[in-house]
């Protein structure tokens, strides 16, 4: 793994099955969320067959965020309000929003008085504190790897160390891809 703390690193992304192992999501899910533009993995996006994402500390928080929201039963159109209002902030800003919601509506609270004025009004909420995920996050990523970000243009398209299918070792759907066409 690259040193330094993942919460810090610009120049580190996490691959899509690190990315679902650490927010505990499928990798359909993941998949569909990136393409459908919810979560777009920042530090590099598919490029085409055969490419790989890589997602930054703060895309698997907000990963991890949408999970637990549809966990909840928020509906994806009022989860993609939600992340449109956290995209403009970074992982530092996100560590001190406490996400509340209804199950109709997301509301953002930056305070505990703010907390306390939406549970006044006595109706049931549920809360997520970005910080608790951002927590658990960094402790699960410590375990998994990470990789240099580079430019897709600038990736090798078979390493030296690849296996006889030409791709990394970790890449099992492109280890899956070859053996299929390889026949």
């Amino acid at each position: 793994m690259i040193s330094g703390s993942p919460a810090d690193a610009d120049d580190v992304g996490y691959r899509g099955p690190t990315a679902c192992h650490a927010a505990g999501i499928s990798y359909r899910q993941l998949d569909y969320w990136a393409r459908t533009g919810l979560v777009v993995p920042s530090v590099r996006d598919a490029a085409g067959s055969g490419s790989q994402r890589l997602y930054s500390f703060r895309d698997i928080v907000v990963l991890k965020v949408v999970k637990r929201l549809l966990d909840a039963g928020v509906s994806l159109q009022n989860i993609r309000k939600a992340i449109d209002t956290l995209r403009s902030r970074g992982v530092g800003d996100l560590a001190g929003i406490t996400l509340i919601s209804d199950g109709t509506t997301v509301y953002e609270c930056r305070s505990p008085e703010e907390v306390v004025d939406l549970l006044q009004g006595g109706q049931g909420v549920f809360g997520i504190a970005i910080s608790g995920a951002f927590k658990e996050i960094e402790g699960t990523l410590s375990h998994l790897p990470a990789e240099a970000a580079t430019a897709a243009d600038e990736l090798p398209t078979a390493p030296a160390s690849a296996p006889a299918g030409g791709f990394p070792a970790g890449d099992e759907l492109a280890m899956r891809r070859a053996r299929r066409r390889a026949g």
